[in-house]
């Protein structure tokens, strides 16, 4: 390493629409401009957060100027795009991780969660695996990139009752309740009604993580049940609720009306307009007054911001996600830059999805490099490359408003599939996840419980 050189250590907090125009201008940042003396010293770096924007960030930075340190809850990146499938068994749960300690040599990993941010004396303070260790770290750069929580938009009882759909353990408590349901429901003797509300199967939310859950849960009950519970099939019912008057809005409209009318088809009940009210134990209350029973309910309504997103200062837009500039920097403070599902650029209406977040975690770490070797850098713009989304029965849609291509059916299932197995992160990944697909078309889901 050259003789004085700094590095930089990197705090990093993880987080996940049309994309915003584009500026008129260029605007270019120096290393002056970003308050941060570069080239002089080893700095610091803390990522609070393991997720896209972290993993690209981390996967990129030069080791050479900074000094990072990941803090996270989580020790592992998820590939979340795959998680609905993970629920029903079309692709394992270690399929879709990778431990961050393995991610890149040089770097360091501790376990915890950030509690509260002092910039003026740039320390973070974080709570330990065990909620009575606290500890503290210094940083020069502070990246937040914690993500976003479950939006539940204050409904009494789905925290308490509901399943989300963010996290591994998510999908695993999902995937046990649906076999649950699956075996009580095939006890002898058992009371018709119980059987019936055991058997209907609800997801609110219309976005594309409720759509895919929708139709991997019909997929394994339309391949897979007849084996296993031949008595049951006729009694399934899966309903998807929408408070809004379509699902997939992020999609084209000819999209949306043929997922609809797919769902139709594959007996899904789409309930549009239909809010809810209130969520129990074993049920749902409509804003009608209606009643739904229920033996599974998975909640997935969009995101709201997390705790430690809540508590900070700095300005936000009104679904409470952190303002930047659009060199992802917090105003006032150029030290600390924020990226994922937790922040936006101020004027702007960017998306709340992986791609972005990945694009975020690139330019970052390249901007960073830049300035670290004296060198200017430019202002990030976000480029849509397209949404996908499965829609159930070996079908996907795909946009690419790029190409102004809208695709559906299934050829577009094997564009999806191939366009999630080369975005996962590692080899390793890429070819578990093309075995769990095999061995699932070979010889079917495994609905064992243990």
């Amino acid at each position: 390493m050259p003789y004085g050189t700094r590095i930089v250590r990197f705090v990093l907090i993880f987080g996940g629409g049309a994309p915003a125009d584009p500026p008129n201008t260029t605007i270019r940042l120096h290393p002056a401009d970003t308050g941060i003396a570069f080239m002089s010293e080893r700095k610091r770096i803390i990522i609070l957060g393991s997720g896209f924007a972290a993993i690209m960030l981390l996967k990129r930075i030069s080791l050479r100027f900074f000094d990072v340190t990941v803090v996270s809850p989580r020790n592992h990146f998820l590939f979340t795009p795959l998680l609905p499938s993970t629920t029903v068994g079309t692709v394992e749960f270690r399929s879709i991780v990778e431990p961050i300690r393995k991610t890149r040599d040089g770097d360091e990993f501790v376990r915890g969660t950030c509690r509260e941010i002092d910039v003026e004396h740039h320390r973070i303070t974080c709570e330990g695996v065990e909620p009575s260790h606290t500890f503290t770290l210094d940083y020069d750069i502070l990246v937040i990139a914690v993500g976003a929580w479950n939006n539940t938009f204050g409904i009494p009882g789905v925290k308490e009752h509901a399943y989300f759909l963010k996290e591994l353990s998510d999908a695993r408590n999902i995937r046990e309740r649906v076999i649950e349901c699956l075996e009580r429901a095939d006890m002898p003797g058992i009371d018709p009604a119980e059987r019936e509300r055991l058997l209907h199967f609800v997801v609110v939310g219309g976005g594309p993580t409720g759509v895919e859950f929708a139709a991997e849960l019909h997929d394994l009950f339309e391949e897979d049940l007849g084996k296993s519970y031949p008595s049951l099939r006729p009694y399934i019912q899966i309903t998807l609720f929408e408070a809004a008057t379509s699902i997939l809005n992020t999609f084209d409209k000819a999209l949306r009306r043929y997922t609809s009318e797919l769902f139709g088809r594959q007996g899904i009940e789409l309930r549009l307009n239909t809010p809810v009210e209130e969520v129990g134990r074993g049920y749902m209350k409509l804003k009608s007054g209606e009643i739904v029973r229920a033996g599974l309910i998975v909640w997935s309504t969009g995101n709201g911001p997390t705790g430690l997103v809540q508590s900070l200062p700095f300005e936000k837009d009104r679904s409470g996600r952190l303002l930047t500039n659009d060199h992802l920097q917090i105003p006032g403070h150029p030290e600390i830059y924020a990226l994922g599902d937790c922040a936006t650029i101020a004027g702007s209406s960017l998306p709340q999805t992986a791609q972005l977040a990945m694009q975020e975690g690139k330019y970052l770490a390249k901007a960073l490099n830049r300035m670290a070797e004296g060198r200017s850098t430019d202002a990030f713009r976000f480029d849509n490359l397209g949404m996908l989304a499965y829609v159930g029965d070996s079908r996907a849609l795909a946009e690419i408003p790029r190409a102004r291509l809208r695709w559906r059916g299934i050829l577009t299932y094997f564009f999806w599939r191939s366009a999630y197995l080369t975005r996962l992160v590692t080899f390793k990944n890429k070819v578990l996840v093309l075995f769990n697909w095999l061995m699932t078309w070979m010889f079917g889901r495994d609905l064992s419980k243990f």
